[in-house]
């Protein structure tokens, strides 16, 4: 029997309405995510906390359409296409056994608002045409920022989940933020009262 974490008192005011929803991917992420090589087997007794509360605390920064880059298990972009049904959300997912999953809990959650790509960000082919991108536990800044900017259109932002070292990344993306018109590169805390640990993100506006 796989032990998940109890859902904390957080995850009502951070879902709202569609807490139901919330639940329904958290159980199936915790029941399938081991087998299915989406999460390792430490991660399900911390799936909400470290995981799903991380990734949509954040769900207030974006409007548009938003690429999450390489969505994997869906952390963050369906927890986000829940959290905002409002915002189009495009996962862009190389592996066809993860982008298998995303496209099925897209379809059993009823999530209208998702679009998910088999392809590596390098691959993209339709151009700086986002409003935003975000990744989670991906690569660092400085990696990351060559993947993500191409696909946002001028004055759109990233928006990039980060661990404690993000100030760090930054310094060391210098180079990278340059040659790809990356400005006001600066990190924001998400989720300070809400959550025990809040979330850090990289935020930028692309020139």
């Amino acid at each position: 029997m796989i032990e998940i974490e109890s859902e904390p008192a957080a995850a009502a005011v951070i879902f709202g309405d569609r807490i139901e929803m919330a639940r329904r991917f958290a159980a199936a992420l915790g029941e399938h995510g081991e087998e299915r090589g989406l999460i390792g087997p430490l991660e399900p007794p911390r799936l909400w906390s470290r995981h799903i509360l991380n990734s949509a605390v954040i769900a207030p920064l974006f409007s548009g359409r938003v690429g999450d880059i390489g969505s994997g298990a869906g952390l963050p972009g369906l927890v986000l296409a829940i959290a905002r049904p409002d915002v189009e959300w495009v996962l862009i997912e190389p592996m066809e056994r993860r982008v298998a999953w995303l496209s099925e809990q897209a379809e059993s959650l009823g999530l209208d608002n998702v679009e998910v790509v088999r392809a590596r960000a390098e691959d993209w082919k339709r151009g700086p045409v986002l409003d935003a991108v975000t990744a989670r536990a991906v690569s660092a800044l400085r990696t990351l920022v060559p993947l993500t900017a191409p696909l946002v259109r001028d004055g759109g932002e990233l928006i990039l989940l980060k661990g404690a070292g993000a100030v760090g990344e930054i310094e060391a993306a210098e180079k990278q933020l340059r040659k790809f018109r990356v400005t006001n590169a600066r990190v924001e805390v998400v989720g300070e009262g809400v959550l025990d640990e809040p979330s850090r993100v990289v935020r930028a506006t692309v020139r």
